[in-house]
């Protein structure tokens, strides 16, 4: 009896110790979870995403160059790809021959105004001469000193002067219409034909297909010798200094998450060795089935609910980018800071400025347009 009441007393206190450290395991859990846990939402259905930037061309030609290849780095500017430049060349010179026939053609329009202001001031000595030698002889018709035929005769020469006179005021008239209020090099007819020189000149310099951003060559389906229209695409450029993460949560973990949150992410390729920082930027307007090809039709009988997912795009720090690059597409694990409640369960207003621009595609006009002056100077001198 004295050997098993021990026994008993050492299992009793063997039990409370279990118990207890049970229950204070659960109590730091409810608290791990009441301080940590509840303040975070995590998801590892998360893919690294970016700008995929197609190159196409703007003009229609033939590949005969091809300067950069996937996995290569180019820069914004760099030609990677040119086209057969001659028929652009023989189109611009086609240009600049009818940009100069339109100016040879104005002023010879300028000139012949003159010659009709000319030809109405003969026709109006021509009525008057006619007019006198009338007068002349209507008095001596009277005393039959000429006969009445001369009078008419002349009479008849007043009224064929009069029909020339107005003739060559209404071609003087219609003369000044063509250029009245304007001068020569800025006829409309040479604007037109400067229109045209100026297309066919950025056809000319388009034949030079260049980088629009700088980034890496992915995508590549354009080959030497090809055919090509505007707009096919030929390659994709990938800006790998300009990537985000869009993190797809469950619907009932959105909310809680707010515009502006801070988190945390970890890629696949480096694992928990490599954490990025970054924030909530925005939350996507549907789940991704209902901006699927297909959207589901669930009003069917044998219904089976789904919980959906809504992608919430996270930004990353640029400097832990370009410490650690990441690719398009790769695997995250994304946890979301949801203690901090004050931000927006919306995306804000887009700014007015620009998301995502490029200037490299701008081509000097005033290059053109000098080229344009130059030529009418030249035919308007000649």
């Amino acid at each position: 009896m004295s050997t098993q009441a021990p026994t008993n007393s050492k299992r009793r206190v063997v039990l409370t110790g279990i118990t207890a450290a049970f229950l204070a395991a659960g109590a730091a859990y409810a608290a791990y979870y009441a301080l940590v846990l509840s303040k975070r939402v995590e998801t590892d259905n998360a893919y690294v995403g970016g700008n995929l930037v197609n190159v196409s061309s703007q003009v229609t030609g033939s590949v005969v160059e091809i300067r950069a290849d996937e996995t290569q780095l180019v820069q914004a500017g760099t030609e990677i790809v040119r086209l057969d430049p001659s028929d652009a060349e023989v189109a611009l010179a086609q240009a600049e021959a009818r940009l100069g026939t339109a100016v040879r053609q104005q002023r010879e329009r300028y000139t012949n105004v003159a010659q009709y202001e000319a030809l109405v001031d003969q026709r109006r000595v021509e009525l008057k001469e006619k007019q006198e030698d009338l007068a002349r002889r209507a008095p001596l018709a009277a005393d039959n000193i000429v006969s009445g035929e001369d009078v008419a005769h002349a009479r008849r020469a007043v009224e064929d002067a009069k029909a020339a006179l107005k003739v060559a005021q209404k071609q003087l008239a219609a003369a000044r219409v063509t250029v009245a209020g304007v001068a020569p090099a800025e006829h409309p007819n040479v604007l037109a034909a400067k229109a045209d020189y100026l297309s066919a000149w950025l056809a000319a310099r388009r034949n030079a297909i260049v980088a629009p951003v700088s980034g890496y060559v992915a995508k590549r389906s354009v080959q030497v010798g090809s055919r090509i229209a505007p707009g096919a695409p030929l390659l994709s450029i990938v800006p790998l200094d300009q990537l985000w993460v869009d993190a797809n949560f469950k619907e009932s973990e959105l909310r809680d998450i707010r515009v502006g949150q801070a988190a945390t992410i970890e890629a696949d390729i480096y694992g928990s060795k490599v954490v990025y920082h970054g924030k909530v930027v925005g939350l996507g307007a549907g789940t991704g089935s209902a901006f699927s090809l297909l959207p589901a039709q669930n009003a069917t009988g044998n219904w089976i609910k789904v919980v959906q997912r809504v992608p919430v795009r996270i930004s990353l720090d640029p400097k832990e980018l370009a410490a650690h690059p990441l690719r398009v597409g790769l695997s995250a694990t994304v946890d979301v800071d949801i203690s901090r409640q004050g931000g927006s369960a919306v995306g804000t207003v887009a700014a007015p400025a620009p998301a995502y621009a490029t200037t490299v595609l701008n081509q000097p006009l005033q290059q053109a347009q000098a080229a344009t002056d130059a030529i009418v100077a030249r035919n308007m001198t000649n």
